[in-house]
């Protein structure tokens, strides 16, 4: 574990490299093609986070400025995300959950069960959260375990499953998402699109990035988009003319450059994959290998992105309309991105079923926080978390993005505290 937790501190832009460099290895790259490769992975992740970094710092701001401006007084506070890594890394479980995570893994590997070598390291947190919340719940290491590695299963199954899909649709050959939070909703990404295709007229509406620069062309592009969605956003928080007009050019940046630094990386990872694909195929004709990333990489398509944006606004409305709903959204709503990535594919990327089926999900969110608030409060209490400025030791908590708040945490969570 004092590896593990070295290499966790390092993050994902040193992590990964590294990772990708003893594949390079494996798969008999040249020295000099496994290092370029392995850097350009490493500066594709650097270019990544800086980008993501600009998004949250920039939207955070206007996200709390909107909360305030809503008037919200809500019971249960959303922390963000770096509270749900705390808990994920924090509680006892871990040890016995990332080797059996990675033990389950290669098992399910050699079994020709899955295709996905998940390497995502980083965001085991998210199926561990799950397990973090029941062990809290049950004060049990076997059961908060069991739970992380069925959350952590399921995310696997779903890897393989929708890994073509998402192949084709961002271009992204030879990897896999086996995202314990993006994954959960995919389901319920299909069942919006279901009914969508029964509704005339909505069906019929064409609101993919392609068709809006098609139709208003400059006016419809990303940098466009977000200039405007920039600008919206900073109205709604009551910024000034200066703040607003700075917003909208930050977001229109990460519209531009998020995808330009995601290139970066996939060059890298084009490398090893090319040379992994040959020695495996060598080895194992019949098999197919996914690599498992971070969704991190879909993100910077324009629709998702945009989508994310306009979540921000949106899950505020919902946390007023929505009948019983406790949780403020607060810190993670810069981060609703993150739920709707993979199953962008299945809306067919238009923007209109994106926020119909992110509505949806949020309202699940607020709803599963809601309902586990007290038990993760608990396991915050036992990390001993340190909270967001502004927040209260004696709030309940529940954050929007994390494992413990999808419909599958959820269900494991409260199974788990009913039989505890």
């Amino acid at each position: 574990m004092a590896v593990i937790q070295f290499l966790i501190q390092l993050g994902p832009s040193v992590m990964m490299p590294i990772i990708f460099f003893i594949l390079a290895m494996i798969f008999r790259v040249k020295v000099g093609q496994g290092f370029k490769a392995a850097m350009l992975v490493g500066i594709g992740f650097v270019g990544i986070n800086l980008v993501i970094g600009l998004l949250l710092g920039t939207l955070g701001p206007a996200a709390e400025a909107m909360v305030s401006r809503f008037g919200l007084s809500l019971t249960v506070v959303d922390p963000g995300w770096p509270v749900g890594a705390t808990i994920g890394w924090g509680t006892p479980i871990v040890p016995i959950v990332v080797f059996s995570a990675v033990l389950l893994n290669i098992l399910l590997l050699m079994l020709k069960w899955t295709k996905t070598v998940n390497i995502d390291i980083f965001n085991y947190w998210h199926f561990m959260l799950t397990g973090g919340v029941v062990y809290a719940a049950t004060n049990s290491i076997a059961v908060g375990t069991i739970a992380a590695l069925i959350h952590f299963l399921i995310a696997i199954v779903i890897a393989d499953i929708t890994a073509p899909k998402i192949q084709k649709e961002f271009d992204l050959k030879g990897v896999s998402f086996a995202h314990a939070t993006s994954a959960i909703y995919v389901p319920i990404g299909i069942a919006v699109n279901w009914i969508i295709e029964k509704i005339p007229g909505l069906r019929d509406i064409k609101a993919d990035p392609e068709e809006i620069t098609k139709k208003y062309g400059v006016m419809g592009e990303p940098l466009t988009l977000g200039t405007i969605l920039g600008v919206l956003l900073g109205i709604l928080a009551g910024f000034g003319i200066a703040e607003i007009l700075t917003l909208g050019i930050q977001v229109a940046a990460v519209m531009v450059l998020l995808p330009a630094m995601i290139n970066v990386l996939v060059e890298g990872l084009e490398i090893v994959r090319q040379a992994a694909e040959q020695f495996l195929k060598q080895r194992f004709p019949d098999r197919e290998f996914y690599i498992g990333l971070d969704t991190a990489l879909l993100i910077g398509n324009p629709a998702v992105l945009a989508t994310g944006l306009l979540l921000i606004p949106g899950a505020l409305v919902l946390a007023i309309l929505l009948p019983g709903n406790k949780v403020l959204p607060f810190v993670d709503l810069a981060s609703l991105v993150f739920l709707i990535p993979m199953a962008a594919p299945y809306l067919k990327k238009n923007l209109v079923r994106l926020f119909v089926s992110g509505l949806v999900m949020v309202a699940f969110v607020l709803y599963a926080g809601t309902s586990i608030a007290p038990l993760y409060t608990t396991a915050a209490n036992l990390v001993h978390v340190s909270l967001p400025e502004g927040v209260s030791a004696t709030t309940e908590l529940a954050n929007l993005v994390g494992g413990a708040t999808t419909p599958l945490g959820w269900i494991l969570i409260k199974l788990a505290s009913i039989f505890a």
